[in-house]
């Protein structure tokens, strides 16, 4: 779009490339029963596959990702795909109280509190302990991250979620313009790829860390947590119940390490 770029007294007329924001509607099918609407979330269009089925998992909607037997745009009565519309078709049927849950999701945060921290300890045990990061490898991922962000580098609008493994090797990258949907497809990547659960893994998140993107973390079992921006109070209070291990204000070599010290080796 054209924008009227001010710079102190000068005022330059030029185009300007904005993040894409639109709704994406994830309903979810049991063998022989009819699509369920499950949840609208606002998200940067792509990997919306990953993303439906990274959300139905980190949101309790499903248990295993053995469950999803196919992932679809819907079709309309004509036959065109509706890309704002993803169906997950299951193997095994869901149960209504859990499809009928509301899901409010917006591109900022999901719904967070004390309730649902409740509700995601009873089907989220602990993480397993380890691994040991060194914090030479961490002070090198905010940059790695930041390399890899090809569409915030033309709009400077996107949250970034990467996973990596403990020696610095970037696994998977994923943009969005929510961070919890950055997270999801993450997520929805291992489960498709086969690669949950995600033991061995460090989610780097290019803003803060809110309580849903540790609770979708320990859903994928995601052990070690880095964010350049800062953790929430509930955030870090569903870490130490997780066991998980959280680093914020990673930048150029500095770093505040919440909890979870022992998988930092500080040395190294």
């Amino acid at each position: 779009m054209r924008v009227r770029a001010i710079d102190g007294t000068q005022v330059d007329d030029r185009p300007d490339r904005l993040a894409t924001e639109e709704p994406m509607e994830i309903r979810i099918q049991g063998p022989g029963g009819a699509a369920q609407p499950v949840a609208v979330t606002m998200r940067t269009p792509g990997n919306d596959f990953e993303l439906a089925v990274g959300f139905l998992l980190t949101e309790g909607v499903l248990d295993d990702p053995d469950d999803v037997a196919s992932v679809a745009y819907c079709l309309e009565g004509s036959g065109a795909q509706q890309y704002n519309v993803v169906t997950v078709t299951t193997r095994r049927s869901v149960r209504d109280d859990i499809v009928q849950r509301p899901f409010a999701v917006g591109s900022s945060c999901g719904v967070c509190g004390k309730a649902t921290l409740d509700e995601v300890e009873v089907r989220c045990p602990p993480v397993a302990s380890g691994p040991i990061v060194r914090r030479s490898v961490l002070a090198e991922l905010p940059a790695k991250l930041r390399a890899e962000q090809a569409v915030f580098d033309s709009t400077g609008g996107l949250h970034a979620a990467a996973c990596f493994a403990v020696d610095g090797t970037l696994v998977a990258l994923r943009e969005d313009v929510g961070r919890h949907n950055a997270v999801d497809k993450l997520v929805g990547h291992a489960a498709m790829s086969e690669q949950l659960p995600m033991s061995d893994s460090i989610l780097m998140v290019s803003g803060r860390v809110s309580f849903e993107i540790v609770q979708k973390a320990a859903v994928a079992r995601i052990p070690i947590l880095c964010a350049v921006s800062a953790p929430s109070s509930l955030a870090i209070e569903a870490a130490e119940r997780f066991g998980q291990t959280v680093i914020g204000f990673l930048r150029d070599d500095r770093c505040n390490l919440y909890c979870g010290d022992a998988r930092v080796d500080i040395t190294a």
